[in-house]
């Protein structure tokens, strides 16, 4: 009976020793109960150098690095500027062509330049960062690294030493050079080099040095550091060590928005040349993988298929908690940490998760602090009201699980592309009222309303216009309905009838979707880069809202890059796209429209193509307005020059729909800026309690598995000991016989 005790005390004390620990947590046992915000990614960035970065997932790290000179108010809405690292908000002055300042409220037509002063504030620090370290003598330790040197370095952590410095002007100003170098490729380059005084011109000679110094390296020899200061942007100085000038062609508003972009963040030329030494970019030892910044947070753990880690920067001045936000905010607890220096978390894990369950069910369990809401998810987590209110499901509530909504500033559409000729806007008067008829029964017919119910949960809003909710210009209530598409009922909006979509579509030479010379069926095009089995049931939707007006739809797929070159090149007819704003200003949006910036003419962002001269004079004049009334009467009018042309059928305007446990306070989201890690709470304890309680381990099953194995070996031990015995008795018996 030793043997079946033996394991029966094993079994036992196995369960005891298991009990009172959580089984599954997925993260290391040192980390529990630390201050430590726990979030996922699904997408590896691609870029983590300021110019280069332009994505929203990419965003989510290098703006908790990176500090432009301005931010975004984390409570108030409208969208707020303030300053970040500046010391106040710059005021643009003009200058006409023979350098005498104007009036600020002066005719943009007589401003030949703008020009934007920036003082930042004193005693700001960089990060640690190998890049500043120095010896006893204040001499570099790694910026004159040889091959030797260079033998056991694979990561930034293997260069032991590091240092800091001080934030001072020409960090930003050499951050606007590294715009137009030839190595960065900014995405941003060719829209700036328009409004910087000689930006273009400094990138000519900048081209002109790479080109000299790609033709000097030997074969396989890696080209020097591309020296960006040899030369100098005539718009761009460093007026003193915390101030900075840019001169604009022009009147450019916008460009205040621009400053609060990691696109204008500084860079410090220790950085490029660490980074540019031979051998380093080989290993991924560069600034795309390894930030440099003055921020809350540092890149301590860049691994882009596993995991990615910030910590805390130890240099960070700090930044109080805002005092104010908007009515509602008070209320709701969000000021409750006014005048407190953030951050206030030590440390944000990032854990990719390519898979959606594994993904939701860890939110659950308590091992992400927050988590979107996928469509397989939805129906669990959100019930919605007859009147289109979201609300938590009871198994949410009970969780403690706090729901967050916010439309997003994007707008997605259905282009119509200008220079076709059957749904495009060339041709004489007739043709083009005929075809402006047929985009007007089109815009009736497509149910936008009808696909955010299908297709995205009722997570969104159907587009009136192009400029989203949170944006100067939008219009709310009855008064921002387009008549085109809607009629007002009873101080409510209802998509107008079929009949009417009919009707128009008769008008425009196609009565029941055929041509009315040929008697041929209209058989329209939409080239998109959806075709995989996914994408079949939204697909087959697109061609029932044609076929409810008899127009028969041919769907045209291909890769992105087809479908992009289609674009670029005007072949096509119709096709979906969207936009996120850059910044909270309309003409972010309207530029999308305007005809100088064509995509197929002028390789600008008007994909469509549409060209509106009364539209185009109006958005000029709108453009270097100031926010208004005036300003808003400008827009009203472009408005509703787009409604009646219906370049576009005009989508919707996503809702993001956020989930956060109870132990998080402080979020609040924010469309235009993605900095506020710096202001999240976590109560830790709260955590540490909540998932030992919803991840108890469920002891019996594994208790009764021991003890079935148990059972099932026992006739077998029984056997085996009575083998023994017998084996033993005659074995016993010999040795007697032989002593006799």
């Amino acid at each position: 009976m030793r043997v079946f005790q033996l394991v029966m005390l094993m079994g036992f004390y196995a369960l005891l020793g298991g009990c009172g620990n959580v089984w599954n947590d997925p993260y290391p046992i040192a980390e529990r109960g630390g201050n430590i915000l726990y979030s996922s990614f699904s997408e590896r960035p691609k870029h983590l150098d300021p110019a280069q970065s332009y994505t929203s997932d990419e965003s989510d790290f290098i703006s908790q690095i990176y500090e432009p000179p301005l931010q975004y108010h984390y409570l108030k809405r409208p969208f707020k500027l303030i300053p970040a690292t500046a010391t106040a908000l710059p005021r643009p002055r003009f200058y006409d062509a023979r350098n005498r300042e104007l009036p600020a409220s002066g005719d943009a037509l007589n401003v030949a330049y703008s020009v934007y002063e920036v003082r930042i504030s004193p005693g700001i620090r960089y990060a640690p960062h190998p890049a500043f370290a120095t010896d006893t003598q204040g001499r570099p330790l790694y910026l004159n690294l040889d091959a030797a040197s260079m033998r056991d370095k694979f990561r930034l952590r293997d260069f032991p030493m590091t240092g800091t410095r001080e934030l001072t002007a020409d960090d930003y100003v050499y951050q606007i050079k590294r715009l137009a170098s030839p190595r960065v490729n900014s995405p941003i380059f060719g829209h700036m080099s328009e409004y910087i005084v000689g930006l273009k011109a400094y990138s000519d000679l900048l081209v002109v040095e790479e080109k000299k110094l790609q033709a000097a390296r030997k074969p396989g020899q890696v080209p020097p550091m591309l020296d960006l200061n040899r030369f100098d942007i005539e718009g761009v100085t460093s007026v003193d060590r915390y101030t900075y000038r840019i001169r604009l062609n022009g009147k450019y508003p916008q460009f205040i928005y621009w400053l609060a972009m990691p696109f204008f963040a500084p860079i410090p030329i220790e950085a490029d040349r660490f980074y540019g030494q031979p051998g380093l970019a080989q290993r991924n030892i560069t600034l795309d993988w390894y930030p440099v910044g003055t921020g809350p947070y540092r890149l301590t753990e860049n691994d882009p298929n596993s995991r990615m880690v910030l910590e805390r920067n130890v240099h960070f001045r700090g930044e109080p908690y805002p005092s104010e936000g908007e009515p509602e905010d008070g209320p709701a607890g969000m000021l409750a940490e006014a005048g407190k220096m953030g951050p206030f978390i030590d440390k944000v894990v990032f854990t990719r998760e390519k898979e959606g369950i594994p993904y939701w069910n860890k939110f659950l369990q308590g091992y992400y602090d927050r988590s979107g809401i996928s469509s397989d998810s939805f129906d669990s987590a959100v019930r919605v009201g007859s009147t289109g209110e979201a609300s938590l499901s009871p198994e949410m509530e009970s969780h403690g699980i706090r729901l967050k909504t916010s439309v997003a500033t994007s707008s997605y559409y259905l282009a119509f592309n200008w220079l076709d000729p059957v749904v495009g806007g060339a041709g004489d008067g007739l043709q083009r009222e005929q075809t402006r008829k047929l985009r007007q029964a089109i815009s009736i017919a497509v149910d936008f309303d009808e696909y955010i119910s299908i297709f995205a949960n009722g997570r969104g809003i159907a587009g009136q216009g192009p400029i989203p909710p949170g944006i100067f210009g939008f219009r709310d209530g009855v008064e921002g309905v387009n008549p085109v598409v809607y009629e007002n009922k009873d101080g409510n909006a209802r998509r107008r009838s079929l009949e009417v979509a009919k009707k128009l579509l008769a008008e425009a030479g196609y009565p029941d979707g055929r041509h009315t010379r040929t008697g041929l069926p209209l058989v329209l095009y939409l080239d998109t880069t959806a075709g995989g089995p996914g994408d079949k049931a939204r697909l087959d939707w697109y061609r029932k809202q044609f076929e409810k007006i008899n127009i028969q739809l041919d769907i045209r797929s291909s890769d992105w890059n087809r479908f992009q070159e289609k674009i670029r090149k005007g072949n096509t007819q119709m096709f979906f796209l969207g936009w996120n704003a850059d910044y909270p200003d309309p003409e972010n949006f309207l530029f999308l429209l305007y005809g100088p910036n064509s995509g197929a003419k002028a390789n600008g962002e008007n994909k469509a193509n549409y060209q509106n001269p009364e539209f185009d004079r109006l958005f000029e004049r709108m453009n270097n307005m100031e926010n208004g009334p005036e300003r808003q009467a400008v827009i009203d009018r472009m408005v509703v020059i787009l409604r009646e042309d219906a370049p576009w059928a005009w989508g919707f305007h996503p809702k993001d729909y956020g989930l956060y446990h109870d132990w998080l306070t402080n979020v609040k989201p924010n469309q235009m800026a993605r900095n506020g890690l710096k202001f999240y709470r976590l109560d830790t304890a709260l955590r540490e309690q909540k998932r030992a309680e919803w991840n108890r381990p469920m002891v019996w099953p594994l208790t009764l598995v021991i003890a079935l194995l148990l059972l099932s070996a026992w006739p077998a031990l029984r056997s085996w000991r009575r083998r023994e015995r017998q084996v033993a008795r005659p074995a016993l018996q010999s040795a007697a016989g032989k002593r006799g």
